[in-house]
């Protein structure tokens, strides 16, 4: 796994997949790693040369002093492509990820091929619920203080109680993330605002969406296809973390429109 410096930050990087198949570059959710990919990386790896990473703050990642921006946060992206000498990706992100994405295909259009924006959204109008994240983890001094608060926000309760063990180790992979790294990303999402920009979006785009999220739901999603001009919306049977919930319907949406 190469580690790449981004802006003095490193960002470990894991690359898998043929050296000469198209590039899928895969961002993540707040609070996760590159791993909350594994449920997709067979399906995958076998059609593209996969290049995931952990996000600043995130991982294995470095964990500067925060606040970040979302531009940052797309340009640590920027950096991971440079240092492997792609010019051009593929780019699919859930969430954060999606976040990041809209900010690429906007302002570095050059080096988006096609964009996957995956249960996402393009502002919080209403900043008190972040707030409150951001207070709850600093007095609790860990993100386990919302742990259950937001599980239940990623997994719908009929996954969870089919699938202990997945949840398990995404409530972990959550806990595990370092406080500063999470409150640094907590204030990129809160002050971001892509409404304007994502209408200058010229790649071939497709909106993925959750039918039971509640933390960037379908009305979100349908803001943003009809802001990029020729986008597609799909709707999958999942709350937040829909690559998760629904890994083999996730993954079809994704290789039917990469092809």
């Amino acid at each position: 796994m190469p580690v790449i410096d981004s802006h003095g930050c490193p960002i470990d990087v894991e690359v898998t997949g043929p050296a000469d198949a198209p590039v899928l570059m895969l961002s993540s959710s707040l609070g996760t790693t590159k791993h909350m990919w594994d449920p997709q990386m067979e399906a995958f790896a076998g059609r593209y040369r996969v290049v995931r990473y952990d996000r600043r703050g995130h991982g294995r990642s470095g964990v500067p002093k925060g606040p970040y921006t979302m531009e940052l946060l797309a340009r640590d992206a920027i950096a991971v492509m440079d240092g492997l000498g792609l010019k051009k990706v593929n780019w699919l992100g859930l969430s954060m990820g999606g976040m990041e994405g809209m900010w690429l295909g906007a302002h570095a259009p050059e080096r988006i091929e096609k964009l996957i924006l995956s249960n996402t959204s393009t502002y919080y109008p209403d900043k008190t619920p972040w707030h409150t994240r951001i207070d709850t983890v600093t007095k609790g001094g860990s993100v386990a203080a919302i742990a259950d608060t937001v599980i239940n926000a990623w997994l719908t309760q009929n996954f969870q109680k089919s699938n202990p063990d997945v949840t398990a180790r995404m409530k972990e992979m959550m806990i595990a993330t370092p406080v500063e790294g999470y409150l640094g990303c907590c204030a990129a999402v809160r002050d971001m605002d892509h409404r304007e920009i994502i209408k200058a979006i010229t790649a071939p785009t497709l909106i993925i969406a959750g039918s039971k999220d509640m933390a960037t739901n379908v009305e979100a999603a349908e803001f943003i296809r009809d802001r990029i001009k020729g986008s597609k919306l799909a709707i999958v049977d999942a709350a937040h973390i829909a690559n998760v919930e629904q890994s083999e319907a996730y993954a079809k949406e994704v290789i039917g429109f990469l092809g």
